[in-house]
């Protein structure tokens, strides 16, 4: 009789603050896949969220006081708006068990750190790993997630300075279980990448979105009834979370400042393009469009 090795998951016991699409996704993730952890715990504020978490059956234990939720927990993954991040994390850092580690996925970093930072301050024993999954759809709650939205897509980490190498690299390996690719980078340098590639388009999209419903009349009516894959991909991405992208906009409002007078002006180098017949100019920006589409496609990104 062949003896076998004794299994010991990543994780013994890991907590989930917020099972939304992100929160829920994780919890699936790690349902399949007991390597990540032996025991998944889940909070909410929401009673209906924890009762639809409980029926979903994506996690073994379900608490509606995250302090609660956390006691003995190896590892504490706050899944809340960015906003809400920092006022949590003074609920439950108190209730940590020592060498705990405290990670968060929010779409901002640097608002975010420093909301969180005061609650460790007396807790030098919590390791603190900020993490951001780059994937979502434009669903929430607990019904939207699914064990594959991570697969194949970049999770960025934000560990700040001191940091141990240890907490870094399990909260690495629990994101490599995701199927995430790992990218490490400051929270400055972060939230001018997402500032670029999320949270522009998005505000784009929102307001887009908004001058079409202006539109009076008969007009409104037929840009709803013809809308074309064009604006169809933007309201898929205006159907997001309000409270969320609200707190990501003020969250993040420098770099996002940054980035729209940027996009302000070549939009208004393209609309000088068009209105002089400047082919050139008009052909060059839809040629980078193009090769930056084709880019994402080889990156498997799109």
């Amino acid at each position: 009789m062949t003896a076998t090795t004794p299994f010991t998951p990543l994780f013994d016991r890991l907590v989930i603050i917020g099972p939304g699409l992100i929160g829920s996704s994780i919890l699936r993730r790690a349902h399949e896949n007991r390597a990540i952890a032996r025991e998944l715990v889940a909070s909410d504020i929401d009673a209906g969220v924890c009762a639809r978490v409980r029926e979903l059956g994506i996690a073994d234990r379900v608490e509606a006081d995250p302090a609660r939720a956390v006691v003995g927990a190896d590892c504490v993954i706050l899944c809340v708006p960015v906003g809400a991040i920092g006022a949590v994390a003074a609920q439950v850092v108190p209730a940590m068990k020592h060498g705990a580690i405290l990670s968060e996925v929010g779409s901002t970093k640097v608002s975010v750190i420093n909301g969180v930072l005061p609650a460790l301050a007396s807790r030098p024993d919590i390791a603190f790993v900020p993490s951001h999954p780059m994937a979502g759809t434009e669903y929430s709650g607990p019904d939207a997630g699914f064990p594959s939205l991570f697969e194949n897509r970049w999770c960025l980490l934000t560990p700040p300075e001191g940091t141990p190498h240890d907490a870094v690299a399990r909260i690495t390996a629990l994101w490599q279980a995701m199927g995430a690719h790992i990218r490490t980078m400051t929270a400055e340098h972060h939230d001018r990448v997402c500032a670029i590639v999320s949270h522009l388009p998005h505000l784009l999209a929102f307001t887009i979105c908004g001058t079409a419903d202006d539109l009076a009349g008969e007009t409104r009516s037929e840009v709803l009834d013809f809308a074309a894959s064009g604006f169809r991909d933007f309201t898929r991405i205006a159907a997001s979370d309000p409270t969320m992208w609200r707190d990501i906009f003020l969250n993040n409002r420098e770099a996002l400042l940054e980035m729209l007078d940027r996009f302000m002006a070549d939009a208004h180098a393209m609309a000088k393009a068009i209105r002089e017949g400047d082919d050139t100019v008009i052909v060059n920006r839809i040629t980078r469009g193009r090769a930056i589409r084709r880019t994402l496609i080889e990156n498997r990104q799109a």
